[in-house]
This record gives C-alpha cells, structure tokens and sequence, in this order.
C-alpha cells in the first residue's frame, strides 16, 4: 500500500520504520532534510509531492497551526489525511471540516504510546472520524499499534487522548510525592518503587472500573473510608510533608477539591463523588 507521511521527528520516523517494515510503500517529507536516511522511505521535497504520492497522508508533527501551514495550498481530492498530531477535541473537528473542503477524508488519532513502541503489542492508536476511512486502511494501520476507532466524532480521539494523558500525569504526579517523601530521609527510591510502590497503585487501579461504575449511576455511597476519613489523612499527609521539608505541591490541589466537598455537605460520600466538583 502507498502511505506518505508528513514529519519526521521521532514519532513519525518510528512510523515509517514500522510501515517500511510492514512492506508498504512508504513516501516521507519533512521540513529540514536527512532525517529520512535509513528509513527505506522516498524522500520528496515538498508536502504536495508527498500527497500526490499516495492516496493515504498520516501527518505528525507539532501542531494543528502546523497542519494547516503544510497543506493549506495543497488539494486532498481522493486523499485521506490521517492526523496523528496532539490537539485538542475542538481542533480535530475544524480540522475535520477543513480538510472535506479541500475534498479530503478526516481520520484523526491520538498515539498512547511512545517512539520506541510503535510496531509493538503494548502500543495503541485511538482513531475517530471517518469510518469508511478506517475501514479500508485498519489493516495497514494495524502494524503501528493496536487500534480502537470510538467514533465519527472527529474530536473523540484527542478527547480520550487528553484524558489518559490526565490519568498518567496524575500517577507520575503521585509517584514524585511519595519518592520526594522517601528521599527525604535518604532511604531508597528505586527499592521503595520497584518493591511497595507499584504493587500497591496496581491494587488500587483495580477499584477504578468499580469508581466508575459509581459515577455513571451518580451513587457515591461507601463502604470504605469516606471523604471526611480522607480529609483528615490529607491534613496529616501534607503536614508530614511539609515536617519532611518537601513541598506537597502536587498534593494541594487535591485537598482543596477534597475540602469543597466536605464543605459541602457531602462528607459521607466516597472519593468517586470528586467528580461532581470537577463537573
């Protein structure tokens, strides 16, 4: 199959590595030259060419502006542009829009996964956005990553993009707390991670479906500590911190959202109900 991409950086030189790999016919471009050496790509000098090349264009690179600035003189008749380039869920829809007026098809996709990933099991691609599009290049697509299409709403790939990027800040968040508090006494980090740590966030990842189920049904009854048991934790925790002479910065934020719901009247209800203050 003919797949042109646009942008090489090191997520879309993973991309053509992989897809040359997968036997594709692979045409690259790229705004400074040298970075399609020993990709087994063609090399062209302009991102008109690369388009003309193949009827599927994957872009990834920095920004939606970046896109438009690419293609914004370039017709996409017959052309599906798949692009692969972070943004937000409002981005993807002008884009969406931007790109049939110019007689294009719309897939956009958000990456959770990093270079070094792509070709892998563990790599996934969510796409939204034109499902006949999806159809006819899933297989092709296939050899990147797994794939989860969630819709023809343009916007829903970067939105569930965005929200497990939000998940993952919020463990590399937790993670730096506690390995701030561990070091603060000189003891161990790597031990402490490796041995108590991950065990103990992969236990309590497996309550999240069960939160979630929560939320869906807006039932925030507990059977286990409530919000006020946990106000009262966080006071100590960020007193102990601060005792520590670490700064509980990435821990303040939630204490307030946790303190507008006790103040609130909603003392007994359990964490999940968080959600109704961030609504």
């Amino acid at each position: 199959m003919r797949i042109s991409i646009l942008g090489l950086g090191l997520m879309g030189q993973a991309l053509a590595r992989t897809l040359v790999g997968a036997g594709h016919s692979v045409t690259v471009w790229n705004r400074t030259e040298g970075k399609a050496d020993g990709l087994g790509a063609t090399a062209v000098a302009t991102a008109a060419e690369a388009v003309a090349a193949s009827p599927l264009v994957i872009v990834c690179v920095l920004d939606y502006a970046a896109v438009r600035e690419l293609l914004g003189s370039v017709r996409l008749d017959d052309r599906v542009l798949l692009n692969l380039t972070n943004g937000r869920p409002a981005e993807a829809r002008d884009m969406a829009d931007w790109v049939a007026a110019r007689g294009g098809d719309y897939l956009d996709g958000g990456i959770m996964a990093v270079p070094q990933m792509i070709g892998t099991p563990g790599a996934l691609i969510l796409y939204s956005g034109s499902p006949a599009a999806f159809e006819r290049y899933e297989e092709a697509l296939s050899a990147l990553a797994g794939s989860r299409y969630l819709g023809t709403d343009a916007g829903l790939a970067p939105l569930y993009d965005l929200a497990m990027l939000t998940g993952m800040y919020g463990q590399i968040a937790g993670f730096l707390e506690a390995a701030a508090l561990i070091a603060s006494e000189k003891r161990p980090v790597a031990e402490f991670t490796t041995e108590l740590l991950v065990p103990w966030l992969n236990a309590m990842a497996g309550q999240q479906p069960r939160m979630a189920a929560d939320i869906e049904a807006g039932a925030y009854v507990t059977d286990v500590s409530n919000l006020e048991i946990n106000q009262v934790g966080m006071v100590n925790l960020i007193r102990a911190f601060e005792e520590q002479g670490v700064k509980p910065d990435l821990l303040l934020p939630m204490r307030e959202v946790l303190d507008r719901r006790v103040a609130a009247g909603h003392g007994a209800q359990g964490l999940s109900s968080l959600i109704e203050e961030l609504r």
